[in-house]
C-alpha cells in the first residue's frame, strides 16, 4: 500500500511538472508576442496573447499591467463608438486590472508603487465617470495615505485636490474650509518636493554642460524628460494656486486662523503653513500675522520664522534689521534648494524696493544653489530691461541693454522648462525693443562690444548682420 502511494505521487509529478513547464513556456511566448505588438501600438493584435498571460501567469512580468493599461484604454476609446454595454465592460475591466496590478506588483525594484497604482485608478474613475466625486476623492486619499512617496503624477495630484474642492463648492457637509486649506498645503508641498527632486537631477546635467562636457544620448533624453515633467508640475501647480486663490482671501484666512490659533499655537507645522498662506496672500499687514510669527519663532526658531520676522521689519521700514533676519533665515536653512527659494524671495523684495543691484546679487546667489531656477534669470532679465533708459550715453547704447535682458530670458528658457513659454515670450519682446538691423547697419558697429558703466557693470556684443 505504501509503495502504491509513492508510485501515484511519482506519476503525478511526471504529469504535473511538464504541464507547468509547458504553461510557463507558453506564457513567455505570449508575453513576447503581445509586448512586441504593444510597443508599436498595435493593441488589437496584442489583446489576445496579453489576455492569456494575464489570466494564466499574472505574476510573470510587470509589463502585463503597464502595457495592459494602454491596451484597455485603447479598447475603451474604440468602444465609445460601440454599444454602452461594451464600453461599460471595458472600463470595468480596466478597474479590475489596477486591482490585479496592486496584488501582483505592488513594488518596483523593492520600492513601493502602491500610491502610483491607486492614484492611477482614481484618475481613471474620474476620466470614465465610474464613481461620484466623493468616491474618487477617497480613492485618491487612499493612494496618498498608503504611499505618498510614489503618488507623484502632477495631473493626479492636482485632481486629488480638485475633487475635494469640487465637493466643497457643492456644499458637501463633510468638507470644511479648514480641511480644504490643509489639503492645499499638503498637495502644494508635495508638488514642491517633486519639483526639487527634478531640479536636483537636472542641475547635475546642467553642471556638466557648464563645464563644457558633451552630454551623451541618455543624458540628453533625461534632460528632456526632466524638462517635460518640470513643465507639467509648473502648469498644474499654477492651476492649483488659481483654484485656491478664490477662497484663500484675507477675509477668509484671518478669521479662520484666529479661530484655530489657541488649538494649534504649539503646532509648528500648522503655524508655518498659516504664516506662509497669509504671506503669499498679502495678509501680512494684519496684526494677527505678528502674533503667529512670534509664536512660531518662540516655539521653533527656523528659517521660516526668521524670514517672516524679516517681513515684519520690512513692513515697519526697518530694512537693515529685516536683512539681518533674511540672512539668518538663509543660514538656518540646510537644504540648498529651500535656501535658493528664500534667496529668490529676498531678490524679489529688493526688486520691488527698487534696489536693482541687491536684487541681482540675491538672484545670482539663488542660481548658485539651484542652477535650474529659471525665474532668477527672468528676474535679472527684467532688472536689465527696466534700466534701458539709465544705462548708455546714446539712444543706441541705451536700447542695447535689451540684448542683455534677452540673453538672460533665453537662459531662463534653457534651464527651466516650467517657464519656457514665459521666458521665450519675454526674450522675444526684449529683442524687439533692441536696435534693429537697419540701425546696426547705420551705426556700422556690428560685432562691437558695448559696455554698461551703470549698476549693471556688464557688456553686450552687437549682433552681426
Amino acid at each position: 500500500m505504501k509503495f502504491f502511494k509513492i508510485f501515484i505521487l511519482w506519476l503525478g509529478m511526471i504529469v504535473f511538472y511538464p504541464a507547468v513547464s509547458q504553461n510557463s513556456e507558453e506564457c513567455l511566448q505570449n508575453l513576447s508576442i503581445f509586448a512586441e505588438y504593444a510597443k508599436v501600438k498595435n493593441y488589437d493584435e496584442a489583446y489576445e496573447p496579453w489576455m492569456k498571460v494575464r489570466k494564466e501567469c499574472p505574476s510573470l512580468n510587470v509589463a502585463i499591467f503597464s502595457y495592459g493599461e494602454r491596451i484597455l484604454k485603447d479598447r475603451i476609446e474604440k468602444a465609445k463608438k460601440a454599444s454602452p454595454q461594451t464600453l461599460s465592460a471595458e472600463i470595468a475591466d480596466l478597474m479590475e486590472l489596477f486591482d490585479e496590478w496592486l496584488e501582483n506588483f505592488p513594488t518596483k525594484r523593492n520600492i513601493s508603487v502602491k500610491g502610483d497604482i491607486i492614484s492611477s485608478k482614481a484618475q481613471a474613475m474620474l476620466d470614465y465617470k465610474t464613481a461620484d466625486k466623493m468616491e474618487v476623492y477617497k480613492t485618491f486619499d487612499l493612494a496618498y495615505k498608503t504611499d505618498a512617496k510614489s503618488f507623484k503624477n502632477p495631473k493626479e495630484l492636482y485632481n486629488y485636490f480638485k475633487t475635494l474642492y469640487d465637493l466643497y463648492k457643492q456644499g458637501n457637509q463633510g468638507v470644511t474650509m479648514e480641511q480644504l486649506f490643509n489639503k492645499y498645503e499638503e498637495v502644494s508641498e508635495k508638488f514642491e518636493l517633486e519639483s526639487i527632486n527634478l531640479a536636483k537631477k537636472l542641475d547635475v546635467i546642467l553642471k556638466k554642460q557648464d563645464d563644457g562636457i558633451i552630454l551623451n544620448s541618455r543624458e540628453e533624453r533625461s534632460k528632456r524628460v526632466y524638462g517635460i515633467n518640470s513643465n507639467a508640475i509648473g502648469t498644474f501647480l499654477s492651476n492649483l494656486d488659481a483654484i485656491i486663490s478664490k477662497e484663500a482671501t484675507c477675509v477668509n484666512l484671518v478669521p479662520l486662523y484666529k479661530r484655530n490659533f489657541e488649538e494649534f499655537k504649539t503646532d509648528a507645522i500648522w503655524l508655518k503653513r498659516a504664516a506662509s498662506r497669509m504671506d503669499s496672500k498679502e495678509c501680512s499687514d494684519d496684526p494677527f500675522f505678528v502674533t503667529m510669527v512670534e509664536a512660531l519663532h518662540a516655539l521653533e526658531p527656523s528659517a521660516d520664522s526668521a524670514y517672516y520676522l524679516g517681513i515684519l521689519k520690512d513692513k515697519a521700514g526697518d530694512n537693515k534689521v529685516a536683512l539681518k533676519y533674511y540672512e539668518e533665515s538663509i543660514s538656518l536653512q540646510t537644504d540648498p534648494y529651500k535656501k535658493a527659494k528664500i534667496l529668490y524671495k529676498i531678490a524679489v523684495k529688493f526688486k520691488n524696493a527698487g534696489r536693482k543691484s541687491s536684487a541681482r546679487n540675491y538672484a545670482r546667489k539663488t542660481l548658485n544653489f539651484q542652477p535650474s531656477f529659471g525665474r532668477a534669470y527672468l528676474l535679472i532679465s527684467n532688472l536689465y530691461a527696466s534700466s534701458a533708459n539709465d544705462c548708455g550715453e546714446t539712444q543706441f547704447n541705451k536700447r542695447a541693454v535689451y540684448w542683455l535682458a534677452a540673453q538672460m530670458a533665453y537662459k531662463a528658457n534653457e534651464v527651466d522648462a516650467s517657464i519656457k513659454k514665459l521666458a521665450l515670450k519675454t526674450a522675444r519682446s526684449y529683442e524687439g525693443r533692441a536696435p534693429s538691423k537697419t540701425e546696426i547697419f547705420t551705426e556700422g558697429n556690428q560685432g562691437a562690444t558695448i559696455n554698461f558703466d551703470c549698476w549693471i557693470k556688464s557688456s553686450v556684443k552687437v549682433p552681426d548682420l
